[in-house]
């Protein structure tokens, strides 16, 4: 995928939806090693997170559409290599950033938390999952995603 032409994001902004003539990716065990081998790289690329997140959700039954987002992903990194998280000297100061996407699982219509926390101006904690229940408005999804923040920094 090295000559491949590179993109700015490593998903599209709107995903393809499933439906039921949708066709199979014949190779599931191919899929299982791109996305397994993924995994190792958000711990120094966290905008990778997200997008591997959501691609191994489909490990068990993967779509010929998720192995088309999963060859965007390569994509992706060869278009951004020289992006990275530097560690500088700073203050120690400690601030967190919380966040949340209320209902944004279309599946089960579970909110999505993240967070991040900085040491001076160094990254040092981020998260972003999906909450364990469904939130029935927009403040307790904001609230669940405080508190899952204020723990994680406790």
């Amino acid at each position: 995928m090295k000559e491949s032409k590179p993109v700015l994001t490593p998903l599209p902004t709107k995903l393809p939806a499933i439906t039921a003539s949708s066709e199979l990716f014949d190779k599931p065990e191919v899929y299982r090693q791109l996305v397994g081998s993924l995994q190792y790289l958000t711990i120094t690329r966290p905008d990778l997170s997200f997008a591997v997140n959501l691609l191994c959700q489909q490990m068990h039954l993967p779509y010929l559409v998720h192995y088309q987002l999963l060859k965007r992903v390569p994509r992706y990194l060869a278009s951004t290599i020289h992006l990275g998280l530097p560690i500088i000297r700073s203050s120690f100061d400690l601030h967190t950033y919380s966040d949340y996407d209320w209902a944004a699982d279309l599946t089960n219509r579970r909110s999505i938390t993240c967070y991040c926390a900085f040491l001076g101006h160094n990254l040092v904690s981020w998260c972003v999952k999906k909450q364990t229940t469904v939130a029935r408005s927009s403040t307790e999804a904001e609230y669940r995603a405080l508190s899952t923040a204020a723990s994680d920094i406790v």
